[in-house]
């Protein structure tokens, strides 16, 4: 009888289950998808990001704050890329002009986010819950198909309507940046930073403006992923609200080997694990009668992450001139 009631056992039955597990794999991704993704265009171009989890953190502050004031989620969804983007120019002010150690710079924008949000958000603005108005509200799909229990419905019901715009952005945006570095100069240019920017430079093509860019564009969709972890995903600020998403993100970047699309599956793998351990949450191993410890469930993106970093980091293909600073 306790297999009967085991929710793994239920969702292999019931296809259904299993849509929902993907549709809360896709919400879980979606910021992970963001900031791998602006993790991809900065170290492409040759400067390391591990600064990702306070850009994150500080947009999401700025983005409920914002909404919190002007009534406007989509002008705190501007208000959450330009925080971010501060960030990244402080970052990129730091080890592209002043060729500064690029990882410390990261460390420090992930203590100085964290300091920061925790002063303000206790001190300067109320965390309370943002109400619908304030959000960034799911859209729901033209009614092109009854609502029935058949699997082209519960898809297109289930799994492909009803997320919010920032969401389908993402998916969007690893398109975007598969075209972008296969078919635009710019996107050449970026990679080239990366891989031999003593080449780019006698091109005629400055280096450093090119991975200023870089950074800057990367701090905007790190904003992103803030702004829909208050807005979307969530409804406010609270305190540490990224446990740790940005450094996932990290390992999904070194895990897809800086290609979008690749990012993209090892963003919804993690992603797919962590809305696994919620509904893993509570059920027996294998009918023993012994209950799954909730922390042990909840910590398998996060073994995951160490797996991925000690078995990949040093047999991955990073750009050949990632954290290097030459001499142009």
């Amino acid at each position: 009888m306790a297999a009967l009631n085991n929710p793994l056992v239920t969702a292999v039955d019931n296809f259904e289950q299993w849509i929902l597990l993907l549709d809360s794999t896709i919400r879980i991704a979606t910021p992970l998808l963001f900031a791998a993704l602006a993790g991809m265009l900065s170290e492409r171009s040759g400067i390391i990001d591990i600064g990702l989890e306070g850009k994150m953190l500080v947009s999401a502050f700025a983005g409920a704050a914002w909404a919190a004031h002007s009534g406007s989620p989509w002008q705190a969804v501007l208000v959450a890329m330009a925080a971010a983007m501060s960030l990244s120019m402080l970052h990129a002010f730091a080890c592209i002009t002043h060729k500064g150690d690029q990882i410390i710079s990261g460390v420090a924008i992930n203590m100085l986010a964290l300091a920061i949000t925790a002063m303000l958000g206790q001190r300067l603005i109320y965390q309370g819950v943002l109400t619908d108005d304030l959000r960034l509200m799911p859209l729901a799909f033209p009614e092109l198909l009854p609502h029935d229990d058949t699997i082209v419905s519960l898809i297109y019901w289930q799994l492909l309507s009803g997320h919010n715009a920032l969401v389908y952005f993402a998916f969007v945006t690893v398109l975007l940046l598969v075209v972008f570095f296969k078919f635009s100069p710019l996107g050449k240019r970026l990679s080239a930073a990366g891989e031999n920017p003593l080449a780019l430079n006698r091109s005629g093509v400055s280096v450093e403006l090119t991975r200023y860019l870089s950074v800057l564009a990367g701090g905007a969709l790190c904003g992103l992923a803030g702004a829909y972890l208050s807005l979307g995903h969530g409804a406010g600020f609270v305190d540490n609200m990224t446990v740790g998403k940005g450094f996932i993100a990290l390992a999904a970047l070194i895990f897809g080997q800086w290609r979008p699309v690749g990012v993209m599956l090892s963003c919804l793998l993690f992603g797919f694990l962590d809305a696994l351990s919620i509904r893993m949450q509570g059920i027996e191993f294998f009918d023993s009668g012994y209950i799954i410890p909730v922390q042990l469930i909840e910590m398998l993106p996060y073994v995951l992450t160490v797996l991925v970093l000690a078995g990949f980091i040093g047999s991955s293909s990073a750009p050949k001139a990632l954290g290097v600073h030459d001499k142009f």
